[in-house]
């Protein structure tokens, strides 16, 4: 039997800039499933993105979803693309088995905790207030810096890394401290700065953007003062939920917050082509 994928639209040329298009998944013509593949609105035409990869559950463990997302893979090399993502469930299951059979590497984690009804409490002789202007600057500068690495770090070209950094940081603070529904702020100990936190909290989901413990005082704890600041600042704002992004590799933090009771929720991969 042969799969392959058969357009069902022509190619969508969509306002964000980005290109996409619908395929059916079928076997000797037999519609099985559907793919939809598109391209990254940061990175541009060269980087191809799997939006959607379904087989009819009469179909699957026949190996039909490998085939389709190489023969995905292959339309997106015609488009010209240098690389390939995927986001897929934590759940288990194939979707995350199958993309690292085919090559895809992990590049980040989302986790996510439900708050409790006490927020805690931070140690003795740790506070939290908000971050100053002029100390805005200096930290919207090396956040942004630091974010950039995380992705060169991880397969994607420096210009492109700077550009996601600049476009993201644009787009969630036009407003710099300002801007609203986002809490920036500094962690002191003993009233020595420690750390810093950038927190969103629309919403019943608060989001963790930033935290950052500076490097002299790191292995100190600080950086579980600077979680248990996000949570207490959450449960404040009325949040049920807390979410943040953690890039693969980065085992401290890793090892932090499944001890806070994170749980993963999706992993985003990619493969060069």
């Amino acid at each position: 039997m042969t799969t392959t994928l058969r357009p069902t639209e022509p190619l969508q040329r969509n306002p964000d800039g980005t290109r996409s298009r619908h395929f059916h998944v079928c076997v000797n013509s037999r519609p099985v499933g559907e793919v939809r593949l598109g391209t990254d609105p940061v990175f541009g035409d060269t980087v191809a993105c799997i939006v959607s990869l379904r087989i009819d559950e009469p179909d699957r463990g026949r190996g039909r979803g490998a085939v389709a997302a190489l023969a995905a893979e292959e339309v997106a090399r015609g488009w010209g693309c240098r690389r390939i993502e995927a986001t897929v469930p934590a759940e288990p299951g194939t979707a995350l088995t199958l993309a690292t059979a085919l090559g895809y590497v992990v590049r980040n984690r989302n986790m996510e905790k439900v708050l409790g009804d006490t927020p805690p409490a931070l140690p003795d002789g740790t506070r939290a207030r908000p971050m100053t202007e002029a100390e805005y600057e200096v930290w919207q500068a090396e956040s942004s810096a630091d974010y950039a690495r995380e992705w060169t770090r991880r397969g994607v070209p420096e210009e492109e890394a700077q550009a996601k950094a600049a476009a993201d940081q644009e787009a969630l603070l036009p407003d710099g401290l300002a801007t609203e529904d986002m809490v920036l702020s500094v962690l002191e100990h003993e009233g020595t700065v420690v750390g810093t936190l950038w927190l969103a909290v629309h919403g019943e989901r608060a989001y963790v953007f930033d935290v950052e413990t500076r490097p002299a005082h790191r292995g100190r704890g600080h950086g579980r003062s600077l979680m248990l600041l996000a949570e207490a600042q959450a449960a404040a704002a009325g949040n049920r939920t807390i979410g943040l992004n953690v890039f693969a590799g980065n085992t401290p933090a890793e090892r932090l917050y499944d001890s806070l009771g994170y749980t993963t929720t999706r992993y985003s991969l990619y493969k060069p082509l």
